[in-house]
């Protein structure tokens, strides 16, 4: 829990993250009642964005909270690094305790490497390129959807294209807001003010 009790919802980013992944899933869980988002780098230091934006992080790997609500794994160019094996302890803490994981762009091939994705459906940027890098860790081709995002159980995984759907499925999965309240929020973003208008009037 943060100082003022909303429950903490940790959020990695890497060196060259997507800032676009980000936004809208950190936006909203933020300004719900319930959750506050930390973010969380590998070392101590500022992060760079692809877009060039700066970011210092609340806590690196070594000095997260022991207690926490979501790990959000936010994709880029660097899941790939041999530095971001670091990360696997974080994640397996949360799987381990049934905390909600999210995952999208490369880090859903991330999550295959390390066989987290052989028992659930999930989704990634593409199945042959999971399976290039994953290789013998990846075993679950048959459980590959074909959408955007994609939950199961506890993990959600979307494509890099899929910044809204993701944001939709976790606060569905974290019941941020009632169910009702974030279709009409995911369709004013999705479709477009006047679009969303006509159908939530």
């Amino acid at each position: 829990m943060s100082q003022t009790g909303e429950k903490e919802i940790l959020i990695v980013l890497l060196e060259e993250f997507a800032d676009w992944e980000v936004s809208y899933v950190a936006a909203f869980l933020n300004s719900s009642e319930e959750y506050v988002t930390k973010t969380v780098g590998v070392s101590e230091g500022v992060i760079k964005s692809i877009g060039g934006v700066h970011v210092l992080p609340d806590y690196t790997l070594e000095s997260v909270p022991e207690n926490f609500y979501g790990l959000i794994l936010i994709g880029g160019n660097s899941w790939r690094k041999p530095l971001n094996n670091n990360v696997i302890p974080l994640v397996e803490k949360a799987l381990t305790r049934n905390i909600p994981v999210g995952a999208i762009c490369d880090a859903t091939v991330f999550m295959g490497a390390n066989g987290w994705l052989n028992e659930i459906k999930h989704t990634s940027n593409d199945l042959n390129v999971l399976k290039n890098y994953a290789k013998e860790n990846y075993r679950n081709e048959m459980n590959y959807v074909l959408e955007q995002a994609v939950t199961d159980g506890k993990i959600v995984t979307a494509n890099g294209t899929a910044s809204i759907e993701f944001a939709k499925e976790i606060l569905n999965l974290l019941e941020a807001y009632p169910k009702e309240q974030i279709n009409q929020l995911i369709d004013f973003h999705k479709l477009g003010y006047y679009e969303a208008i006509k159908i939530n009037s």
